[in-house]
């Protein structure tokens, strides 16, 4: 049996080893700390769903309820942009993602995500169109994706779009909440990351090509209701965050062809406060990089590359609707090694977090008179 001395001494010494390790990990946050201010670049946008930086200087900026706007010069313009299309703005669902084409300055191609109702019927799906863009105007739009099958319920789209480094398109899709089951399954688009030339014809390198009822375009599986999106260009990863349930919300890196697991591992409970897995991990399936409980809700993400804050340089930055923060992910080499919470002085819900090109972080807030806030260095 071990006596009171050395006792004593073995506890001080796991005291003393416990607080230097601390000392090392607030010292290691300290540094990555960077000091801003907040300044608002327009404000009074119906629930503002993502933006993308014009070579310009413009700024469009999705609004759920179907409108495209135009910030020019610091000022939100007061006509919408004309010919985008008519979006089921019911629910979760209107319109949501907007991405430039890699070559946008050549060929003024925009992409959008929105949901899209078929006649007077419940039935949905979330579309993508690509369009030209000039002059405050979308022309020769064509619809290159539909999610398949359609859904009834006007929740889960997903909806997030990210070109990859060779020009393919990524789009996340959601499970529709009540067909969380076929998030495990190959023949739909519940739940899946899509991979598509950006024609929207299907790679013939995607990973479930000629497999028997496997959609060809799915490129990984096994997700709820990804709404964050992200390729790091310079190691190629691809980062995808998803809402979980009451709980359970992950940031995963994905790879084609792999299984992330929801609905069969899952670190939440269902709203009922029931297991709806009483698994976290099963052989097969992919873990998360990160997760949080409880729930923070993300939806938005960045990866900063900008010069604006040098201290945040390669951080992960991901926006929460629930939390009403934004959490930076110090990151190393794929791995989070610390987590810091940004922004909670807004007091609003964060749905989007992008950096722009002049290196300065753009936040949109989730709410009827909804808001572009620009975070700038400063003290």
């Amino acid at each position: 049996m071990m006596s009171r001395t050395t006792f004593k001494a073995t506890f001080k010494a796991t005291l003393f080893a416990v607080i230097c390790a601390l000392m090392v990990s607030g010292s290691h946050s300290a540094s990555r700390a960077a000091d801003y201010t907040l300044h608002t670049l327009a404000e009074g946008l119906a629930f503002p769903w993502s933006l993308a930086f014009l070579p310009d200087g413009d700024v469009l900026v999705t609004e759920r309820e179907g409108r495209l706007r135009v910030i020019r010069d610091g000022a939100l313009l007061p006509d919408p942009v004309t010919g985008v299309p008519e979006t089921y703005a019911v629910g979760q669902g209107g319109l949501m993602d907007i991405r430039l084409h890699p070559d946008f300055a050549d060929n003024r191609l925009v992409y959008l995500s929105y949901a899209h109702q078929e006649g007077d019927s419940l039935a949905n799906q979330l579309r993508v169109a690509r369009a030209e863009y000039a002059d405050g105007a979308l022309s020769n739009l064509e619809v290159i994706f539909g999610s398949a099958p359609m859904k009834e319920t006007p929740v889960h789209f997903g909806a997030r779009l990210a070109f990859m480094a060779d020009g393919k398109l990524l789009i996340t899709t959601g499970d529709d909440f009540i067909h969380r089951e076929r998030a495990q399954l190959l023949d739909n688009n519940f739940g899946k990351t899509i991979r598509l030339n950006d024609d929207g014809s299907i790679p013939d390198d995607n990973p479930f090509i000629g497999i028997e009822d496997a959609r060809p375009e799915v490129w990984s599986y096994g997700h709820r209701n990804p709404q964050g999106l992200l390729v790091d260009a310079e190691s190629g990863r691809v980062y995808l965050h998803e809402h979980g349930p009451m709980g359970g919300d992950e940031l995963n890196i994905i790879e084609p062809g792999k299984n992330y697991g929801w609905p069969v591992a899952t670190y939440g409970l269902d709203y009922s406060g029931a297991r709806i897995s009483p698994f976290e991990e099963r052989p097969g399936m992919e873990i998360p990089i990160e997760y949080w409980v409880p729930s923070i809700a993300p939806s938005g993400m960045t990866l900063y590359t900008g010069d604006a804050f040098p201290a945040w340089q390669g951080d992960i930055f991901v926006a929460a609707l629930a939390n009403m923060t934004v959490r930076r992910l110090d990151m190393d080499n794929g791995a989070v090694r610390d987590q810091e919470t940004l922004f909670a002085e807004v007091e609003e819900r964060f749905r989007e977090v992008r950096t722009g090109p002049d290196g300065y972080l753009y936040l949109l807030t989730d709410s009827q008179d909804g808001r572009v806030i620009q975070v700038r260095p400063g003290g």
